[in-house]
């Protein structure tokens, strides 16, 4: 359902949940278009090929997964839902005619932000951020050997999905906060959110994710406060490392995030900083 944006901020974390839950996400044009493409052959697509045209857009990545977990039964146990900790998995558990049956044609970023070119500009960079931090975790778990690589790359990718819809849905919001820290770059984002938003993203995003029962890996990996877990870490470094470095690597706190990061792969600062160039290399 659309609803109006926001334009002043709502009184607290079950009310900005209960607005995020009822609005209707808008995608990607660029995700819109390749599944309208998809559709016109339906009978041609699989998961694989439905997941390659979705998992570049964390907004629809998230709308199939809140979809597909919202048809499990309520008894179905925790271990269940790992089949659904990926969008290839969701999909294949959905199918591909539902899929079609439930997504018609998809309300677009670009359409809802036609008049907010600052806003648009700035989703556009939370998509850079989110495709970098991806790289970042994947090859920090990689290096690791870690079992659960998928759902570390996914996490990291959909850690700003909160922001992403702050700016959908409430840009003047957005553009308040963006100048706070542009004002004084010293200044903590979650300080800056609870004053103009009465709420932090991270919050918003955890209780959006348990509000769409999405697996609870997922949820867990997603969760800072358990950064003494090694899988926790690898993403909150990954996205930590994509903040400071979209810019170029002039950052002065990415010296702290090598460190960190050096510390997470056991290896030197000096090491872990030539492994990080050759993650972005390919970029």
């Amino acid at each position: 359902m659309s609803v109006p944006q926001l334009t002043e901020a709502l009184p607290d974390l079950a009310a900005w949940t209960r607005y995020c839950t009822s609005a209707e996400i808008p995608v990607l044009a660029e995700t819109a278009r390749a599944l309208e493409v998809l559709r016109a052959k339906e009978d041609e697509v699989d998961a694989a090929m439905l997941a390659k045209a979705i998992q570049t857009d964390p907004l629809m990545a998230i709308k199939v997964m809140a979809y597909v977990a919202s048809l499990r039964r309520p008894d179905v146990h925790v271990m269940d839902s790992s089949k659904t900790e990926t969008i290839t998995g969701a999909l294949v558990m959905l199918g591909i005619a539902p899929f079609f049956r439930h997504f018609g044609p998809q309300p677009t970023v670009e359409d809802r932000l036609a008049d907010q070119p600052q806003a648009l500009a700035a989703v556009r960079e939370l998509l850079q951020r989110a495709e970098r931090a991806r790289l970042f975790a994947l090859g920090f778990a990689v290096h690791r050997a870690d079992m659960d690589v998928d759902v570390i790359l996914h996490a990291a990718f959909l850690h700003d999905f909160a922001e992403l819809l702050l700016w959908c849905h409430a840009p003047a919001l957005a553009l308040q906060i963006q100048a706070a820290q542009q004002a004084d770059p010293t200044l903590r984002s979650a300080a800056i959110q609870k004053t103009v938003l009465n709420i932090e993203l991270d919050d918003l995003a955890q209780q959006l994710m348990r509000q769409w029962c999405l697996p609870a890996m997922l949820v867990r990996i997603s969760d800072a406060r358990h950064a003494e877990q090694a899988n926790v870490l690898n993403v909150v470094l990954a996205v930590r490392l994509a903040r400071h470095t979209l810019h170029g690597w002039d950052n002065p706190a990415v010296p702290d995030d090598v460190e960190a990061i050096a510390k997470l792969l056991n290896a030197t600062p000096r090491i872990a900083l030539a492994y990080l160039h050759k993650i972005v290399a390919d970029l």
